[in-house]
Order: C-alpha cells, then structure tokens, then sequence
C-alpha cells in the first residue's frame, strides 16, 4: 500500500553515524516505502548529527544533511522524533532533554544514560506528552523491553535471568570449548572484533549492570539504580574453574540476574556455574538470550543477537515506528512504572549456592579446620574434592544455600588461616 503523497513527512533527526547509526540511516532509505505504510506518514531525515565532518560515502543520504551543531539539530522547529545512537552521559542527556523540551519523540539505545538517570529522562517525557522508547539498550535485536514492558505488564514477573553481553560470552564460550585461559581468549575476541580495544566495561561488568538494571525496573516496576546492582566481572574466571564446571556437568556464564525476594527486589551481575541443561548454558559466541520466569506465563525465552549494526538499527526502527505512529494519531505510548517502589535488597541478603577453591596445606586436620570454618557461619558444605600433590592440596567444595553474607565472612575467616595457602576461587552456582 502506498501512501497518499498529499500527507506530511514526520521529520527524525539522527543523532551519531557510527556503526548503528548508519545501519538506522540506510534502513530508513531502503525501507522508506514500507515504513510509510506501516507509520501511515513518510518518515524523513531532517538532520544527522556528528562530532566531527568526515566522509559519510556508507551512509546514503545527501551530504547536506550532516552536521556538528546536534544542539541546533534537535531543537529546529518541525522536528518530531529524534533518534539518539551516540552513547554515553553527555552530551547525550542534555541533547534528549531538549529535543524533548522541543516537542520531540525519542528513541534511545543509550543503556549507560538510561540506568544512570533514566528517571530524570521519563519526567520531561511525561511532561512534554512525548514518547520515550529504548528497546535497543538492552540485547540488540531482541525483544524484551516491550515484553517486560507492555506484553507482561498484566502479570506478575518473578525472575529475569540473562546473558546480556555479548564480549564477555564469546570469551567464556571460548573458555569452555577450547579449555584456554581468560587472557588468551580474550586476545581472540579482541582480535575478531567482539572486543573493544579497551574492554573494561564489558569484562568487568558494566555493561550488564546498567542493563540489568533497567531490566529490573521494568520487571518489578521499580526503581533500580545503578548503583545499587551488585557487579562483577569475568577477569577472574580462570580455566581451572571453566574446568571444575564442566566436572559437575555445568558451565560458566556472565549472568544478569534479577528477581523478587522477601518483599523486595535483588539485582545482580557475576559470572556462575550454570546447569549444562539450562537453556541459557547453549547460548554461545556474542549471541545474547534473557529467560523470563512471570506467575502466570510461566518460563519464557528471547535469545538472538545482541550487538551489530543491523541488529541493533532494527530495534531502534521498531521503537521509531511505534513513536512514529504515536504522533501521528496523537496519542502516547506507555511511561514510566515505579508504582510498586521496592526496595533493593543488598547483595549480602542474596541466597545461592558457592564453588569454593582453596589451596591448602597438606596435612591431617586441613579440612576439618576448614569445615569448621563454613560451620561457624551457617554455611553447610554439600560436596568436597580433594586433589593431593607433593606438600600442599586443593580442597574444591559447593556448598547448600547460604546467604552471601555469611559466604563473604566463611572466605575472610578461610584466608586468615594459617593451612589455607589461597582462596584461589569464588563462584556462585545458579540453576540448582
């Protein structure tokens, strides 16, 4: 279906041509026709804006509409919706703000603004009578953000459970198949493009903090900083623990976690040893998958790629046609829930299960004293293994349920004894 030529193009400004950018820039071109139709009014590209002038030869728009001034950019008169791909805190609040301010729709896949001050970002929307959309902040391609935020919204989510970087999954998918270490693995993400040249925020963790963070707040209708989500990398995961899971018929993986407990919210992000049968234990290279548990849907999976251009410009085209058909039926769609207002629950009152490696002496008595130790914390050991060799040993225990706390007090006890060499390794075990 065409549409009638007589109706008036809604005007987007893009903000960034970088990799997704140019995905969302070229698919708006390719694809005006079926986006008009969809939308119901063309979709025109009033303005891209950039940091610096470069050749833009794999962007196929009019050199014209390029410019440095985004501040000018957003706030033209006639801008409808503007589309944020740059990153980062600012300029990119103070850009989204005054689009905003301006009148202006906005799509966003800006995950780092979005759990920093996401709040601030719904208050100007709800004010202005704007749309705020972000399905591309958090796992690429995949729907979940919609889900959680308008398919869910009539049930009583449990648990989001989630694999929501994609470097740190190449590296420990790596780990697994191949048996090498964390340096090593890393050097072949790095090298294939998976990592970045400083890849800090993936291999420590924030990356997947600030998404689940807003995973969270979705699920639980609950304001979830940032910086109240537990985080931990993947930099101390070593091929010996890699090892040890696959010895109890599991793997390790970097998960997103966040759920109800006693009346409040936990969230939080560590490697763990998951069950080889779990459906997020095949999930491998970059892809990215988010198990859902809800009340009355039961167990839900979304699972594809969770980075790229392409991916990531269809999830920004899905929001920007959802905004765009808001406007042009002057409607709105869904803002922000907090109503249920939880508290975050602290990482010590989360209960779980623990891989524990010590390096001990070896010698009679070493694993009573070490058993006494967890004993006196209220942590009770379900399994140990020993392996022996000349004068010193390596006690491999998991442990029933305790909480984080009293695992954290069992470890500063273990180091200060005298028979324990080194706590070589800590890990939680999910997934039963």
């Amino acid at each position: 279906m065409m549409v009638e030529p007589a109706k008036e193009p809604l005007r987007v400004a893009l903000l960034g041509s970088g990799v997704v950018g140019s995905s969302v820039a070229r698919l708006l071109v390719e694809s005006a026709d079926d986006l008009a139709a969809r939308v119901g009014r063309p979709l025109e590209i009033a303005g891209i804006g950039v940091r610096r002038e470069r050749s833009r030869a794999d962007v196929p728009v009019d050199p014209a509409l390029f410019t440095t001034d985004a501040m000018e950019l957003v706030t033209r008169p006639g801008i409808d919706l503007v589309v944020e791909v740059i990153g980062g805190i600012e300029p990119a609040r103070s850009l989204i703000l005054a689009a905003i301010k301006n009148g202006a729709s906005v799509v966003t896949a800006n995950k780092a603004l979005l759990a920093e001050d996401g709040a601030t970002l719904y208050a100007a929307a709800e004010e202005a009578g704007v749309d705020l959309y972000y399905e591309a902040a958090v796992a690429g391609a995949i729907p979940i953000l919609r889900p959680l935020r308008e398919s869910l919204v009539g049930d009583r989510v449990q648990r989001v459970l989630g694999i929501v970087n994609g470097t740190t999954n190449f590296i420990l998918s790596r780990m697994t198949e191949s048996g090498a270490g964390f340096a090593e693995a890393l050097d072949e993400a790095t090298a294939l493009g998976y990592a970045e040249a400083d890849p800090t925020a993936d291999v420590e963790g924030f990356d997947a903090a600030a998404k689940a963070a807003i995973l969270a707040s979705l699920a639980f209708h609950t304001r979830v900083p940032l910086d109240a989500v537990h985080r931990e990398g993947i930099t101390e995961v070593t091929a010996a623990d890699v090892a040890s899971a696959r010895a109890m018929g599991r793997v390790v993986k970097l998960l997103a976690i966040a759920e109800l407990v006693d009346g409040g919210v936990s969230v939080r992000v560590h490697p763990a040893m998951i069950p080889a049968t779990h459906p997020l234990a095949g999930v491998g290279d970059a892809f990215n998958a988010v198990f859902v548990q809800a009340e009355a849907a039961g167990e839900l999976m979304f699972y594809g790629r969770g980075a790229g251009g392409d991916p990531t410009a269809s999830a920004v085209l899905g929001d920007l046609v959802a905004a765009a058909r808001n406007r042009a039926g002057e409607s709105s769609g869904p803002g922000e829930s907090t109503y249920a207002s939880l508290p975050v629950r602290p990482m010590g009152d989360t209960v779980t299960r623990y891989h524990v490696s010590l390096d001990v002496d070896d010698r009679p008595g070493v694993l009573a004293a070490v058993a006494q130790s967890f004993a006196g914390h209220g942590v009770s050991i379900q399994t140990v293994r020993q392996e022996g060799h000349a004068d010193d040993a390596v006690l491999v225990l998991v442990t029933h349920t305790a909480p984080d706390a009293a695992l954290a007090a069992t470890v500063e006890e273990l180091r200060a004894l005298e028979i324990v060499r080194d706590v070589s390794s800590v890990m939680r075990v999910e997934g039963g």
